[in-house]
């Protein structure tokens, strides 16, 4: 049996690791067939030879076991990681519980547009064949957000032709959604 078929029936039987690498605030995948996988399951943005996972991705597949992160030649821990990336987005570790809410889910979840902590979810089974049918913005419970705010994300939501999602992580780490539909409609043409 070639080494092929071997790595394409242990792609089969079991989720891919690999390595990354924290550097200049950025976290790089530089294996191409890590890079591949990783692609192909939704993770992470090409920027030329790399791939570059956000902060909940790394994080999300360091606690699956999936990835071993490195800052030089030191392997970070999640606990390490966390602290590493808060400096560089202090809202990290709320994106990792809503992102990894989702994905435990089942879903594909990418990097959203604009302001906010917000993502592209994929209905399930959908990635790489349709559009994001969902925005997904989180907010944290107690943290106040601007209603201006709101209306602008609604108002791309719309324009995009996405359903939006508001999720709520409350203080214990879990996370709740509503849908916002109804009513934005009517706040949006008094202006």
């Amino acid at each position: 049996m070639s080494f092929t078929k071997i790595l394409k029936m242990d792609l089969e039987s079991k989720p891919l690791s690999g390595a990354a690498f924290l550097e200049n605030g950025k976290i790089l995948v530089k294996d191409g067939d890590y890079k591949s996988f990783l692609i192909q399951k939704g993770y992470g943005i090409k920027e030329g030879i790399f791939l570059v996972l956000s902060g909940e991705e790394a994080l999300y597949l360091i606690s699956e076991g999936r990835l071993r992160l490195f800052e030089g030649d030191h392997e970070l821990t999640l606990k390490d990681a966390t602290e590493k990336l808060i400096p560089i987005d202090p809202d990290v570790w709320i994106k990792f519980l809503i992102y990894r809410d989702l994905r435990d889910k089942g879903y594909v979840v990418c990097k959203g547009y604009g302001i906010g902590l917000n993502f592209l979810l994929y209905e399930r089974g959908t990635y790489g064949e349709q559009p994001a049918k969902y925005l997904v913005i989180g907010v944290s419970e107690g943290k106040p957000v601007k209603i201006k705010d709101l209306i602008e994300i609604v108002r791309s939501s719309m324009y995009s032709d996405k359903e939006l999602l508001l999720a709520v992580v409350d203080r214990r780490g879990e996370v709740v959604y509503y849908k916002l539909s109804q009513g934005f409609e009517e706040l949006q043409s008094d202006e």
